[in-house]
Formats: C-alpha cells, structure tokens, sequence
C-alpha cells in the first residue's frame, strides 16, 4: 500500500470510531510557536501550572517526545450533550458532562492503531490525549481541521469549537494538509464577553484568570478575592468564549453515548450543589472529568459562588 493510500485508510477507520474530522501534519520543530511559548510562560499566563513549563523542547519538537514520529494524526471528537443541566444553577462545562474523555479517546486511539497494524503491518504509534507536552490545538491546525480563535479555541467552519483534539503520533510518512485560513474576521465576541478579562489580548489567553483555571487547576484553599462577582455561576470549567462565538451555531450534538450526563446531574439546583456530599459527588460524578478537582474543590468553589454571586 502507497503512503497516500494510507490516508484514505486511516481517515475511514477512524470515523468508524466516531471521529469526524482527521487531518496530517509531518513532525517537525514548531519554530513560530517557540517565541510564543516563551512569552507566554514570561508572562506567567500559566498561573501555578508549572508543568506547562516543563519539557519546553518535547512541547515543540514531536520527535524528542516520541522517537521516530514522522507524521501528526489530529483528530476531532464531538462532546456536546444533547441534554443540559439547568441554567440556574451553578454550571459546569459541557465537556465534563459525561464520562472522562482521556480514557474514552485514548481508547478509540488504541483500537485504532491496532486497526492500522492490521491493514498495514507494524507501525509504530503513540495516542495522546491533552496528556502530555503536546501543542494539539497547533498541530490541528497544521492539519488544516480549523484555525486558532480569538479565544484561543480551534475553530472549525463546520463544527464550531465544541470538540476534543487527540493525536496519534506514528512513524508513517504521509502527505500532509495544509493550514486554513483564519475566519475570525473584526469580530470580538469573545473577548467582549469574558469576565475576568483573561482574553485581553486577542488569541492570547492569560490562563491566570481564566475561570477554566480557576475552577480546576489552581488548588489554593480559596479562589482570589479579585474574582468575586465575576464567576458568572461557573463551578467548574467555562463555556463563556465559545458559547457566544458566531461559529457555535454549527456546532453537533455528540453521537458518544460515553459523553452523555448522568441523569441525577441534570436536575440538580442550587440548593442541592451546596448541600451536595461526597457520597452524592462521587455517585454522580465519579467517572466524569470533574474528580480531577475533587469533591473538595467543587465545595470550594460553590461556597466561593454561594458568597459572591
């Protein structure tokens, strides 16, 4: 089988899991995103994520990460629920609806490349999924699935933004597709709507007021005063940048059963989040992405929108 013919290949078997857009990209060092990166983390837009300062020269160069990668694989998951919680109660994020998405990629992923050895014969490959030091939203859009938003999202003109990124990294030399252009145009809807103002310059992200961060990632015993009243009743990631983007209104509802909510969550109000336990938390939410900030960091956060709505 011809190395383009391979790609014909892997993008059938990979939409029989699911995936709806599949795009290639060749490994090589990301010489634009270095500068980038550098600012960035100069900035400290990471808050406490330290890791995001860790392995800089893997985050840019796929081949120090996985040895032997030739080609990027990027793939596109819908994660859009067609059911939603209630709007008057504290929010979280629709891609933590369901269950986890890094053990339901990663494996899809793994059926995949098994898939791929079965057709083609043994080819070396690695799945990632927003588990390691990998760009996915840069090599996506080396892959000509979207381009880079003001908010920072890939964007796709179909599909909106509402996706997963993964990536397989494999050692098969395939012809890749080129980027797209941006369609961002003058509008600012995003950065009109952000609370916090973490998107103060467009296509940057200061990742230290972003309420996704604040919710999830920063593990201080409590949110930063200068946030009060600016939550907007998220308790756990936020949808804000990408609910009010125009591109939005193309986005699909999930055909993964695995993304769909426990149904105990969707009715959830007010008062039963601040009165939610932990036997109740881990019930309802033991297997979604919401145990990355326990069932203490949800209390913390509820408590902190309880006291400053």
């Amino acid at each position: 089988m011809k190395h383009d013919a391979y790609k014909a290949l892997i993008i059938e078997k990979a939409k029989a899991l699911g995936f709806f857009h599949v795009g290639f990209s060749t490994a090589t060092f990301l010489e634009e995103e270095a500068p980038r990166l550098e600012q960035w983390l100069a900035h400290n837009y990471h808050g406490k994520m330290a890791y995001m300062a860790n392995h800089f020269d893997k985050r840019l160069d796929p081949r120090l990460l996985e040895v032997g990668t030739k080609t990027i694989i990027s793939l596109l998951l819908h994660y859009t629920p067609e059911k939603q919680q209630r709007q008057d109660a504290p929010q979280i994020a629709k891609y933590a609806y369901g269950q986890d998405y890094h053990f339901v990629i990663k494996d899809k992923l793994k059926q995949l490349l098994l898939e791929l050895r079965q057709s083609i014969g043994e080819i070396q490959g690695r799945a990632f999924v927003d588990s390691a030091p990998v760009m996915d939203k840069v090599w996506a859009k080396k892959s000509g699935l979207g381009w880079i938003g003001k908010n920072t999202n890939l964007i796709q003109p179909k599909n909106g933004s509402f996706f997963f990124i993964a990536e397989l990294f494999v050692d098969l030399q395939i012809s890749p597709d080129g980027p797209i252009k941006d369609y961002c145009g003058t509008c600012t809807r995003c950065i009109d709507a952000c609370p916090t103002d973490a998107l103060a310059t467009p296509y940057v992200i200061d990742g230290s007021k972003c309420i996704s961060y604040l919710t999830i990632e920063l593990k201080d015993a409590d949110l930063p005063s200068e946030f009060k009243g600016k939550m907007e009743n998220w308790a756990f990631g936020c949808d804000i940048c990408q609910d009010v983007c125009p591109w939005n209104r193309f986005s699909k509802i999930t055909k993964e059963r695995a993304f769909e909510p426990h149904p105990e969550f969707l009715n959830l109000d007010t008062a039963d989040w601040e009165q939610l336990t932990e036997a109740t938390f881990q019930h309802i939410f033991g297997k979604t992405p919401l145990k990355r900030t326990k069932f203490s960091g949800i209390k913390r956060n509820i408590e902190f929108l309880k006291k400053h709505s």
